[in-house]
């Protein structure tokens, strides 16, 4: 990678920080003016959570996801597992976005930052769309633990039968 990209790719991240910084201050600076303290009730913040989850999984690794991916990952097989993973292409800018959407934590902590805002802008709407999200979340732990489980019990019949 030559320098400009170095340089190039270095600004995008700033640039991203800059953006949710700036985000993270306009809402900062909207609830002071507020009556209302912000609070967050236990229930909505492990719905957020399991939404939260889902929602950086979806955008990360999901094929329905891909074409808006695509510009800036590439899906290739993952040398240590039988599945694949979905790694930043290109230099630059092209590739700090790219950083940015094939990682479920990076993103979820812009979805994250979106429910939250969301939630205090438009709490009906917002509790609707990660409901969605959690319940997905939620099933998708529940089949990784099944299939877990299941190599698991695969694995011990047949140490068991040697």
């Amino acid at each position: 990678m030559s320098d400009s990209q170095k340089r190039e790719e270095r600004m995008t991240y700033v640039s991203l920080v800059g953006l949710f910084v700036t985000l993270l201050g306009a809402f900062a600076f909207r609830e002071r003016d507020q009556k209302r303290a912000f609070t967050l009730d236990p229930r909505d913040l492990a719905l957020f959570s399991l939404a939260t989850y889902r929602a950086g999984r979806l955008v990360a690794y999901d094929r329905v996801v891909e074409p808006f991916r695509d510009p800036v990952t590439e899906t290739v097989p993952d040398e240590y597992q039988a599945g694949e993973n979905v790694v930043a292409e290109g230099a630059g800018a092209r590739k700090a976005i790219g950083e940015l959407v094939s990682c479920p934590t990076c993103v979820g902590t812009w979805v994250a930052a979106g429910l939250v805002y969301g939630y205090r802008l438009a709490p009906g709407p917002t509790r609707l769309f990660a409901a969605i999200l959690a319940v997905s979340g939620l099933a998708e732990l529940f089949s990784a633990t099944d299939e877990a489980l299941s190599w698991t019990g695969q694995a011990a019949r047949k140490r068991s039968a040697v």
